[in-house]
Formats: C-alpha cells, sequence, structure tokens
C-alpha cells in the first residue's frame, strides 16, 4: 500500500474519531442553550466560518468557474444532508449515547455504500461481492453489541 493511501486511511481514522466527540459537544452545546436545532445551526456557522478563512488563507475563489445556475439542482443534497445528520447526532445523543449513536451511523453508512456502489450511483460500479456483503453484516453485528437493543435503559 502506497504512503499516500496509508495517510489517508490514518486521516479517515482520526475523523471517524472525532465525530463522537461533535456529537458530545453538539449535545451539551444543545443542553446548555435552545436545543438541538440551535446547536446544530452554531456548528455549521463556526464550520463555515472556518472553511471561509481556509479559503482566503489558500486564494481559492468563491465562486465556481461554472455559472451556479448551470449546476444540476440535487447538487446541493450534501450540505442538506450534512444539516440532517449534525442535528440527528446532537439530538439523539443524550438518548443513545455517543458509543450506540455512530455504531448505527456506521451501519447506515455501510449499507448504503454498498448498495451505492453496488448500482454505481454518481461513480463507477463496484459489484456489492461476497466478502463486501460478509463484512456489512460484521458491522450488524458489532453494532447491534454496542446498542444491545434487547436490554432497555
Amino acid at each position: 500500500m502506497k504512503g499516500w493511501a496509508l495517510l489517508g486511511i490514518a486521516a479517515a481514522v482520526l475523523i471517524g474519531a472525532l465525530l463522537p466527540l461533535q456529537a458530545l459537544v453538539n449535545a451539551r452545546l444543545g443542553a446548555l442553550t435552545q436545543g438541538a436545532l440551535y446547536a446544530s445551526f452554531v456548528s455549521f456557522l463556526v464550520g463555515t466560518c472556518l472553511l471561509g478563512l481556509v479559503l482566503l488563507g489558500t486564494r481559492t475563489p468563491f465562486l465556481p468557474a461554472v455559472s451556479v445556475a448551470a449546476l444540476p439542482a440535487w447538487i446541493w443534497v450534501g450540505g442538506a444532508i450534512g444539516a440532517v445528520f449534525v442535528f440527528a447526532a446532537t439530538f439523539l445523543v443524550p438518548t443513545l449515547g455517543a458509543g450506540a449513536m455512530i455504531c448505527l451511523v456506521v451501519l447506515g453508512q455501510v449499507v448504503s455504500s454498498l448498495v451505492l456502489d453496488h448500482f454505481g450511483v454518481l461513480g463507477a460500479a463496484r459489484p456489492a461481492d461476497l466478502v463486501r456483503v460478509s463484512g456489512a453484516l460484521l458491522v450488524i453485528i458489532g453494532a447491534a453489541l454496542v446498542v444491545r437493543p434487547w436490554q432497555s435503559g
């Protein structure tokens, strides 16, 4: 495996490790203020300001080379999905706990990724073979062991 691939794997693991902390921080902000919606808004506002500073620092143009009106309408759904994730995580962490919430999110990501890859949605098709499906089944088992839906409270 090449160095850049290993660096990418390490970065993905680090980012994944930060997501439960983000959810916990946002949930605490919501508990100390006006709730999950407010905390989610603040989270996106801080992130937007930070990315704006990075754009300025890297001298990246704010406007794309192609006309925004020429882009397909569905291209904006990424931001909406991000907002739904941050709000849901902020709302659910106090009830489910960070571990269970993240495990369930990962489960949804793995299953959805296999389906999207299999059908080549927005990219090259990567068939859901027996090995990949077996990996997804292990994630299902892992999520069940962390969440333990058979136990109350």
